[in-house]
């Protein structure tokens, strides 16, 4: 009898992992309800009052000292009004601005703000006079004609980032950065805004279409290495091809001289 009751309260060796099983799944289900709920959180609406005085309060703590108080501009920095809700995006958002140091144009570094806080900020600045607005997504993700975003980027772009987007010097110590892991957000903001040295490519130059196919092209570029393996820096085919008949064959001239001085 007594062994009878051992046996009935006796643990089945299942029942450990089916608990573990069971604390992994609520464990799972909590931490997707608590992701979802702060990404909705970090959605901003740009029409709100709150969007727009959390964005003052940022600018007039980060960003007054060059811009002024009311982003009217002063001697170290330009007016931000009619600058629109994309520049400060782009520039915020890639950790250009704030700047770190005064040179030939602001420096690439990490964000200093989260992504709810570069919005509110972007907004903000939109509330003082129209400009560009951050593009809507069907026109930054990759889903346009790659061919002639290609045909379009080298006719307008390549002189500068060079035709796989690899970046290139020019003048004054300025350069045109590379493009190899730059969001289409950001692409698309940089072509209607014009940052530092960049010319600005409005609705009339370049259809809002063809910057889709732009953005198409450099996504196909970066998805897409170079398949021969070393890029040589993606220098184009003059550059690579003196490079090898320079170093290559000079090698191959080296080898066979000191083979032949070592056989004499």
């Amino acid at each position: 009898m007594t062994r009878s009751k051992r046996r009935a309260g006796r643990r089945h060796p299942l029942a450990t992992a089916a608990l573990l099983a069971l604390g992994l799944v609520f464990t799972g289900g909590a931490y997707a309800a608590l992701s979802t709920g702060t990404v909705a959180q970090a959605e901003v609406d740009p029409n709100s009052q709150q969007t727009i005085e959390e964005g003052k309060k940022l600018f007039q703590a980060n960003c007054a000292t060059c811009h002024g108080l009311e982003a009217q501009g002063t001697d170290n920095g330009p007016s931000l009004i009619g600058v629109g809700a994309a520049s400060v995006d782009f520039q915020v958002g890639t950790g250009r601005m704030p700047m770190q140091m005064q040179g030939p144009q602001a420096q690439q570094k990490p964000v200093q703000f989260t992504d709810e806080q570069v919005k509110q900020l972007a907004y903000y600045v939109a509330s003082l006079g129209p400009g560009p607005e951050i593009p809507s997504d069907h026109l930054v993700n990759g889903g346009g004609d790659a061919a002639n975003g290609a045909e379009l980027f080298r006719i307008n772009c390549a002189m500068c980032h060079n035709v796989a987007g690899a970046g290139g010097a020019l003048t004054e110590g300025k350069f045109a950065p590379p493009l190899t892991d730059v969001s289409g957000v950001h692409i698309y903001e940089a072509m209607v805004t014009g940052p530092q040295n960049m010319p600005v490519f409005n609705d009339l130059n370049i259809s809002p279409e063809d910057k889709r196919d732009v953005i198409t092209y450099l996504k196909y570029v970066q998805d897409n290495r170079s398949p021969g393996g070393f890029e040589l820096g993606s220098l184009g085919p003059v550059a690579e091809g003196l490079f090898i008949w320079i170093f290559g064959l000079g090698a191959i001239v080296a080898i066979t001289v000191w083979i032949t001085a070592k056989s004499n």
